[in-house]
């Protein structure tokens, strides 16, 4: 692995603070940001290299060599970035989408619509296979955007699945972690436990992260090397059709579930869409933020094009 410099580690850091708040807004993708910003195959190449030959570095205590398999430098930039974003921004995304869900809803909405041109335009070709791929990426995501979400169940064991799961969605491109834990009933409770530092939660949800992510990203890996251009124009559906999910105008169908022993509680059971009405000023507001959601991910990779390393030169 060649070295990062300080300006490096910090660019990349930067990036990971994107991915994290990315993560936290349902419909939104961390991977789409990765992908965005030049760093998607790296990323995946490193965290796949954590394996059985890895472990015997660190017994054999050889872990200057375990560091640079691991691409431990720009892992390290990212995750922290990602860790610190999440963490940080938690409550306030929190407090956005309770008190202003329009207009940032909007905001990120205007960001996954350029981005969809920028990830397509990384396939070579776009021949039937990527067509196709294209289409169903697509479909399966606007199919998930109409499934009705599970109730709350703070078991170990699912909020283990949930981990897995929620990990597997953030690094794919347009398939949102966040929204994924809204369909299995589990968002509110995993958002609450981040801002409590509640264990009882979230010790089983990094363990099913941790372990979902190693597994994932071996198969990402492998699929990426043969089938480049078919993967990333099956990415580029899945974040055309995580627009169904975050289009800021839409109204939540809220269902009152009854629980023997317990106080009714109510879930978000589905969306009705609509168009906005040109005669709301709130809604000219969205538009602009839209807009500048449009800039800002421009403007990202932009940034990203001025010489950052592309995955080839990750370690092997």
């Amino acid at each position: 692995m060649s070295n990062i410099s300080a300006a490096g580690f910090a660019g990349l850091f930067l990036k990971g603070l994107a991915m994290g708040a990315a993560n936290v807004i349902p419909g939104v993708s961390g991977g789409t940001i990765a992908l965005i910003t030049g760093i998607y195959e790296r990323l995946i190449d490193a965290i796949k290299s954590f394996d059985h030959k890895v472990l015997a570095l660190l017994l054999k205590r050889q872990f200057r060599e375990a560091w640079r398999v691991v691409d431990g430098t720009f892992l390290s930039a990212v995750l922290l970035g990602v860790v610190i974003s999440i963490v940080s921004l938690a409550k306030l995304l929190e407090f956005l989408l309770e008190h202003h869900e329009l207009l940032t809803m909007a905001f990120f909405f205007g960001l996954i619509l350029l981005s969809v041109y920028f990830v397509g335009k990384t396939v070579r070709q776009w021949g039937l296979l990527a067509i196709t791929m294209l289409v169903l990426g697509t479909a399966i995501a606007v199919s998930i955007a109409m499934l009705a979400p599970a109730t709350e169940n703070a078991s170990f064991f699912y909020v283990f699945l949930c981990g897995i799961v929620a990990i597997c969605s953030m690094i794919l491109p347009g398939l949102s972690g966040s929204f994924v834990l809204i369909i299995m009933g589990n968002y509110a409770l995993i958002l609450g436990a981040i801002g409590r530092a509640d264990l009882g939660v979230l010790l089983p949800l990094l363990l099913g992260c941790a372990f979902g992510l190693i597994a994932f990203s071996h198969i990402l890996s492998w699929v990426f090397k043969h089938f480049h251009d078919a993967t990333l124009a099956l990415m580029t559906g899945f974040i055309l059709g995580s627009l169904a999910i975050i289009w800021p105008w839409k109204t939540t169908l809220i269902e009152t579930i009854q629980r023997e022993g317990k106080p009714a509680k109510e879930v978000v059971a589905g969306y009705e869409w609509f168009l906005p009405s040109l005669l709301d000023a709130s809604n000219w507001l969205a538009v602009l933020l839209a807009f500048a959601g449009g800039v800002s991910i421009y403007l990202m990779e932009k940034v990203a094009g001025k010489g950052q390393p592309s995955s080839s030169s990750s370690p092997a």
